[in-house]
């Protein structure tokens, strides 16, 4: 017997890296070769990788390693065996028969993989068009626009988040028919672009993406594929095909009330009175817009809810009624103290934006509701 791949590394390095790659294995698969993780040393370098053929993750992790090779094996499996050894050095060798043999303190598994040649490698992307932006910065901007993806694929092109670049600011921008999350930000970039990234794609990056205000991160894309290059991981991962709809002509800058209100106390207000709302899941919550405070409103036929919050109000009276979730939501994600919402008439959309930047604009809708 003789061994294609050995290699020592800590426990910790090694769950690190299989925290993040295992993100990339499909739970639901025809093909077995999908639920394993591949692994490969080579060049003096170790790396993880998973793959659904939608989205692949390749974590690098420090090792010592004494050969190169490269194998799969159950992501499950070797996940849980690795998070249960000891605190201590691991080592890992595959044999030319595929069998995957871990070594740790006083234990030792023996555990049956697959050929690594076997194993799907997601499709490489030329490293011509790119820009850099900080992940801090990018991790927000998905936390606060992420929401509104689309959930049902009625609409394909919704289910994505578009990023958009032009003239130096880059665009996220989620909608799924009811409500428009928008986040902007400036990146060093020149270039014209406009790709749709699956919602999937961003929920996993996002918890990937460091909170590091010093640290970077580079999206390369071509026509189909878009690749997150991290300090020690890459995402690979296809982008959706069709045209995004149009969403700046919605963002009217047309009003006839606008309203300054403290987050914290509107978002509270609105949590307690959708209490009685969200028990039916049918009742919207009722806005009533007066000189000094908005009034919230909930009646259903388990009971009632009555909120006042202080405002600053400019324009005319109003009365209109929405989903709480979709305000609620808008409104947990922003980090400002104070926002200004802006009315147009009781069956039109409301508009959240920052008291004096253009920063985030949250679009929602309002509902019909019975006086």
């Amino acid at each position: 017997m003789s061994t294609t791949m050995i290699l020592t590394c800590t426990k910790n390095d090694l769950i690190e890296g299989l925290n993040i790659s295992s993100k990339a294995i499909s739970n639901r698969t025809s093909m077995p070769i999908l639920e394993c993780l591949f692994l490969e040393c080579n060049n003096n370098e170790f790396v993880l990788m998973g793959n659904d053929l939608e989205i692949g993750i390749i974590s690098k992790v420090k090792a010592n390693i004494k050969e190169n090779g490269k194998i799969a094996i159950n992501s499950k499996i070797f996940s849980e065996i690795i998070k249960k050894l000891p605190d201590k050095e691991i080592y890992i060798e595959a044999d030319d028969k595929n069998v995957v043999i871990i070594k740790c303190d006083m234990s030792e598994y023996k555990i049956a993989g697959q050929k690594g040649d076997e194993y799907p490698k997601p499709n490489t992307i030329e490293k011509n068009n790119g820009f850099t932006i900080f992940q801090s910065e990018l991790k927000d901007m998905i936390r606060q626009t992420l929401f509104s993806v689309a959930v049902e694929e009625s609409k394909p092109i919704l289910t994505g988040e578009l990023i958009e670049i032009n003239e130096g600011f880059i665009n996220i921008v989620a909608i799924d028919g009811y409500r428009i999350s928008y986040r902007k930000s400036m990146v060093e970039s020149k270039d014209n672009i406009k790709i749709v990234v699956p919602g999937k794609t961003m929920n996993e990056i996002i918890k990937i993406l460091s909170s590091d205000l010093e640290k970077k991160v580079t999206l390369y894309f071509d026509k189909n594929h878009i690749l997150f290059d991290l300090d020690d991981s890459i995402v690979i991962s296809r982008l959706l095909e069709g045209e995004f709809l149009s969403y700046k002509p919605i963002f009217t800058d047309n009003y006839n009330t606008k309203v300054k209100v403290k987050r914290i106390e509107f978002l509270s207000g609105l949590e307690r009175a959708s209490l009685i709302s969200s028990i039916t899941k049918k009742e919207p919550v009722k806005l009533e817009i007066e000189e000094n405070k908005i009034i919230i409103k909930s009646n259903t036929v388990l009971g009632s809810a009555y909120e006042e919050v202080d405002i600053q109000k400019e324009g005319e009276v109003l009365k209109m009624a929405f989903n709480p979730k979709y305000l609620i939501d808008a409104l947990k994600v922003i980090d400002d103290e104070y926002i200004n919402i802006h009315f147009t008439s009781a069956l039109s959309p409301c508009i959240i934006v920052p008291l004096d930047s253009d920063d985030y604009k949250y679009l929602v809708l309002p509902v019909r509701a019975n006086d």
